[in-house]
């Protein structure tokens, strides 16, 4: 039976979210390819095999897997053969705590900035939700947090740091090739990608650019073939 992607699906059949692309970067890391399945926000029955409501979802066989970080320890686990993404326990332990990192300092910036373009990438039959929901989470309308993107690109500086040092002595995160980490840090601006038409990257961040541009070319340029805005190229 075909592996199966479920990842959610919005405007213009864009696939922003930064969950899925862990998974989408780790499937390839690992040679596979699966079958795609799009979820809509409005759509969360179409995963309650899951068990629960959210994307991404892995389904292989008989095995049911959600949650991105579970997908990736179900594919270093059940594909050995196929190259590691954490290179053993001790890097699967640092994967870990990036993946912590990224979850409440990198996404938790990017948030505020991305949340008014993303009610705009919204699939149409989403859009009330995705207000109603973004709006409660930030106790303000989408609009009057668009006014505030200066504040929130100034507080996204510091978080970026140990990035841009990382990345200025080694081409990528996880060293001379690209591992887990990499994929954790590069989902969330592919997710910016995906839904901003302003890039969130200063024209002097020159370590990230190039970083950002080689991720963008992993696989045959997989995250270059759904659409996305060409700010970040």
């Amino acid at each position: 039976m075909a592996l199966e992607l479920y990842e959610r699906l919005c405007a213009d059949d864009r696939r922003p979210s930064p969950y899925c692309w862990r998974a989408r970067l780790a499937l390839a890391h690992k040679g596979l390819k699966p079958d795609y399945r799009t979820v809509k926000f409005t759509e969360a029955d179409r995963v309650a095999f899951s068990g629960q409501s959210k994307v991404p979802v892995l389904v292989d066989g008989e095995a049911v897997i959600s949650d991105s970080w579970n997908i990736a320890c179900y594919l270093e686990d059940h594909y050995p053969d196929a190259p590691s993404l954490f290179d053993g326990s001790g890097g699967r332990a640092m994967a870990r705590f990036v993946n912590l990192w990224v979850d409440h300092g990198l996404q938790k910036a990017l948030s505020s900035i991305l949340a008014p373009y993303a009610l705009a990438a919204a699939h149409p039959d989403d859009r009330t939700y995705y207000r109603q929901t973004r709006e409660a989470r930030y106790g303000e309308s989408l609009e009057a947090l668009a006014t505030k993107r200066a504040v929130f690109l100034e507080a996204l500086n510091p978080v970026l740091e140990p990035l841009r040092q990382r990345l200025n002595e080694s081409p990528f995160f996880c060293g001379e090739r690209p591992a887990y980490g990499d994929y954790l840090i590069f989902a969330e601006f592919q997710w910016a990608r995906s839904v901003c038409d302003q890039d969130i990257l200063a024209a002097e961040e020159s370590a990230l650019r190039v970083w950002r541009s080689c991720m963008l070319d992993l696989f045959d340029g997989l995250a270059r073939s759904v659409t996305a805005y060409d700010t970040a190229a």
